[in-house]
């Protein structure tokens, strides 16, 4: 049913990076290649032909991401913060569209919390970011206790400090802030944990994320590697010079760290970088051969194909899909309703949302990578942690239904609609237990109920007798995390279930049955 790769025969490679040994399951075939092999050619003729997604990261369906940066001190309003600081006049979208007229919030609370921009800065925080008590294996235990996968640290954010050991800008934790190489640490506690390690790119926005006036210390020439070069002019073209330090930027990430996964924000997307694509693709996947393992690049063509299909993992921000899509796909949003990072105000989603969210998304071929924003002492706060477990929890009773599953032959049934696209989320209701969800594995179909019903009969009328996704015969029906023995029936319809008379779990119930 999902795409399979030629590439079937696997074998256990291990590589050595920054010091850590990290072990993942590759292709044969990748790992005889010869490494000075280019298979990829940058452009998009050559890609398609020789790019097919990997299997392994379908496979994974949770992942965790992370948006930690020096606008966790200020911790108000988003991780726009330092954008938002300097608009005085009208708040600009990403696409430089202006919105509201007058001064953002986030303006006039600096100015008052902080002082005048001018001599209180974005970069006056950086030093203010110590982390002191960061502890990348504490962390990653959150995340695997949580069920998770794999894990997406922001190496760089739009606004231009970068989170790890950097070769290419002095604007860097390693040199200053917590004076650590955050990325390096988590990447090799993660590793030595047994969790596939990626990270995410943001910087191409930083072009165009500061607002440049003379009464702003946007101006000053002696930051202009921090908040860019770019002048006053709000639709100056990217320049050559900003595009090639993005490019070592990237370079300097992936080849320092090797991740498993780079993910890519959407400014990347914008006409200015079109040459720049096949050629980030091409060396990362090149990469990937020299490493000896299948790599996953991540975008979300944002506005339009910037990436063309098939040749990326596809990403939805806040979003979902109403339907299956027999490519791979990952929806990448927050715990936090307002925010990424942390702010002191972050309203919080409650785990059920996040269980119903990331078992509708497995059941039409996607991955959830989900978002926790720590404090800027490097502490996770304990609402978000409280979430987490309680998510691998029910991962612990129901994930047989997640990991390593495919897409049935239609994802489910029930009356709630799911709205589609990027930042659809906040248009979606909650599902019922009339919502039924379908993943298979191994001769087993899991049906998955989003509630438990208050009559305590679960009916799946897709399952009833004739029905067109219907099995011929059903051999047994069980709940996970229950030892009861269910009484069932195949009627023409719906298979008509009774449930335990005592509810079992909080969230999603998952049926397995056998076919």
């Amino acid at each position: 049913m999902k795409k399979k790769l030629g590439l079937l025969t696997r074998l256990k490679v291990c590589f050595v990076a920054l010091g850590i040994v990290a072990c993942t399951t590759q292709s044969k075939e990748l790992a005889e290649k010869d490494s000075s092999s280019k298979v990829f050619e940058p452009n998009w003729e050559s890609i398609k032909s020789n790019y097919s997604d990997p299997e392994w990261f379908n496979d994974q369906k949770f992942g965790i991401f992370i948006h930690w940066g020096a606008y966790s001190v200020p911790a108000f309003g988003s991780e726009w913060y330092p954008r938002q600081m300097y608009m005085d006049t009208a708040t600009f979208s990403a696409q430089l569209n202006p919105g509201e007229t007058g001064p953002n919030k986030v303006f006039l609370h600096h100015k008052k919390q902080w002082g005048d921009q001018k001599e209180f800065g974005y970069k006056d925080f950086i030093p203010m970011f110590k982390g002191e008590n960061f502890d990348a294996n504490e962390w990653i235990d959150v995340f695997k206790a949580a069920g998770a996968r794999y894990v997406i640290p922001v190496a760089d954010h739009h606004d231009g400090f970068a989170m790890y050991k950097s070769n290419t800008t002095r604007w860097n934790a390693y040199d200053m802030g917590p004076k650590r190489d955050v990325l390096g640490e988590l990447f090799k506690a993660g590793r030595a944990k047994g969790m596939i390690m990626g990270t995410s790119s943001h910087f191409a926005f930083n072009w165009s994320f500061y607002n440049k006036k003379d009464h702003f210390d946007t101006v000053d020439p002696e930051y202009a590697d921090l908040y860019s070069s770019k002048g006053k002019d709000l639709t100056e073209p990217v320049s050559d010079k900003f595009k090639q330090r993005w490019w070592e930027r990237t370079k300097d990430v992936l080849d320092n760290y090797q991740p498993d996964i780079f993910w890519l924000d959407f400014y990347v997307d914008i006409p200015d970088f079109e040459e720049m694509r096949p050629k980030l693709a091409a060396y990362y996947y090149n990469k990937g051969l020299e490493w000896g393992k299948e790599v996953v690049l991540q975008d979300k063509n944002f506005s339009h194909e910037a990436f063309p299909e098939g040749t990326v993992i596809y990403d939805l921000e806040r979003g979902k899909l109403p339907g299956i899509r027999k490519l791979p796909w990952q929806t990448d949003t927050s715990i936090g309703k307002n925010s990424w990072s942390y702010v002191t105000n972050w309203k919080s989603k409650t785990t059920n949302e996040l269980v119903d969210d990331l078992v509708d998304i497995v059941s039409k071929n996607g991955n959830l990578l989900l978002n926790v924003g720590p404090k800027s002492d490097g502490t996770i706060p304990e609402d978000q942690k409280a979430i987490l477990l309680e998510i691998g929890e029910w991962l612990n009773t129901n994930g047989e239904a997640i990991y390593e599953t495919e897409y049935w032959k239609t994802f489910g049934e029930g009356p709630t609609e799911v709205a589609k696209g990027h930042h659809s989320e906040g248009n979606n209701k909650g599902m019922s237990a009339e919502d039924i969800r379908f993943t298979t594995k191994e001769g087993k179909l899991y049906a998955i109920a989003m509630d438990w019903p208050e009559s305590g009969e679960i009916r799946i009328k897709t399952l009833a007798k004739g029905a067109e996704y219907a099995p011929e015969k059903i051999g047994d029906v069980q709940l996970l995390g229950s030892e009861e023995d269910l009484v069932w029936e195949q009627t023409e319809e719906g298979l008509i279930v009774m449930l335990p008379k005592e509810k079992v779990g909080d969230f999603a119930h998952t049926l397995a049955i056998s076919i």
